[in-house]
């Protein structure tokens, strides 16, 4: 069953639209040409989806209705479904917002294997079946920034990625733990080309300290609105590491690896001016282009549905602060 373990700087379920909301505007984006998350999933994806009340062997999950009272939708931000699923930054799939909705349909996520090795006794490797049902699954509701200035508030369904190193069970003198995007140039369109993909050598790699990735904040998700991960979110199983830029939440993992050594990540090699290592959000450290002092809430797909709100310190997540209380985040951004 789903397991909700909301902390007390967490999103709460008035900060996500209703579900009678998003359904609403998935028929609306259909009739204006788009097939919508569910319907971007792959065959072979939508064969093992997340069932509400099931009495199968597929992952179930219960779930209170969602309250929504005018007041919380003035004052609190609520980011709809479809948005959610039609905005998003995925390289390997086109530079510009739309195109990973449009060139990831067809993208097959099953079968799919996650390894997880390196400096580690006990190797892992997980095929599609094992990413729903090894770990127990909880539904975390997380604010999403991104290093461009907008926000979000999504729903996910994932397990602590603390819970899937430990079973690799690292050796004492593991530091890091690197992350890798599936490499495969003839479903990523990014990946054949340079222009198409940002510029970027791919695979993406990205990075976080052990201790980071120990931290019950972060998970492995591999659903998100109830269902299992639309393939321009990450599908079939991506990071979220919510006080961190969305840049480090890497979509599509096919490795990961224990290592002695800090990794340089994907934006660190294209853009070490621009994009650090830690990537922890902090108003008070602009990127050289824009100031992150403030943010852009996107709400729903009209202008009048966006939001300027004041960024938080780790994006309001502030029980991770001790994490990083011997580093000096000015110069470790």
């Amino acid at each position: 069953m789903i397991i909700k373990t909301p902390s007390k700087n967490a999103a709460h379920e008035h900060e996500v639209t209703d579900q009678a909301v998003y359904q609403g505007r998935r028929k609306v984006l259909k009739q204006l040409g788009y097939t919508g998350a569910l319907a971007l999933l792959s065959q072979s994806a939508q064969a093992n989806p997340f069932k509400w009340f099931s009495d199968d062997d597929t992952p179930t999950f219960k779930r209170n209705p969602l309250s929504f009272e005018k007041s919380d939708a003035l004052i609190n931000p609520m980011t709809q479904e479809g948005v959610a699923t039609s905005y998003n930054n995925f390289f390997e799939f086109g530079t510009s917002k739309n195109d990973p909705v449009e060139n990831a349909q067809g993208f097959v996520v099953n079968p799919w294997q996650l390894e997880v090795t390196g400096m580690v006794e006990n190797p892992i490797k997980l095929d599609y079946d094992d990413l729903l049902k090894r770990f127990p699954l909880q539904e975390r509701i997380y604010r999403l920034r991104c290093v461009e200035a907008w926000s979000m508030v999504i729903p996910w369904i994932g397990f602590e990625l603390g819970a899937l190193i430990k079973a690799a069970n690292p050796l004492g003198s593991a530091k890091y733990v690197i992350f890798e995007t599936l490499n495969d140039p003839a479903q990523m369109p990014g990946q054949r080309s340079r222009f198409v993909g940002g510029g970027i050598d791919y695979p993406y790699v990205e990075g976080l300290r052990l201790d980071e990735a120990y931290h019950p904040l972060a998970i492995m998700s591999v659903g998100m609105y109830g269902q299992t991960l639309p393939p321009q979110n990450g599908a079939p199983i991506r990071l979220v590491v919510p006080w961190k830029y969305g840049f480090k939440s890497i979509k599509s993992v096919v490795k990961i690896r224990l290592s002695d050594k800090r990794p340089k990540t994907t934006w660190e090699l294209l853009a070490p001016n621009e994009y650090g290592f830690y990537a922890n959000v902090n108003p008070e450290v602009d990127h050289p282009r824009w100031s992150q002092a403030r943010e852009r809430r996107i709400l729903g797909s009209k202008l009048s549905e966006q939001r300027r709100i004041d960024t938080m310190m780790f994006n309001g997540y502030d029980e991770v602060a001790s994490l990083y209380s011997s580093l000096d985040l000015r110069s470790n951004y």
